[in-house]
């Protein structure tokens, strides 16, 4: 299918345009999960699992949200300096 034959589909709204592509093998940019170990004190590991369990994710679930929100917030402060 030609680029201008999709950007009809898609704008038309008349086909599900993501059938023309092969999805087997995207990945998004940046995301690759890589491992790393990180020890902390028990009182901070006893808090984070309150907390978690409070909220109903994972340990390491909320480790992950606090972490970006924290560099997002870092990223953004440092922009505007």
């Amino acid at each position: 299918m030609k680029a201008k034959d999709l950007d009809k589909n898609f704008d038309d709204n008349n086909a599900d345009v993501l059938n023309e592509f092969d999805l087997s093998s995207i990945r998004r940019p940046n995301q690759e999960q890589r491992r790393v170990n990180v020890d902390f004190p028990t009182w901070m590991i006893d808090s984070l699992d309150k907390e978690a369990s409070r909220l109903g994710v994972t340990r390491q679930s909320i480790i992950k949200v606090w972490l970006a929100e924290r560099l997002e917030h870092s990223s953004t402060h440092n922009a505007h300096n």
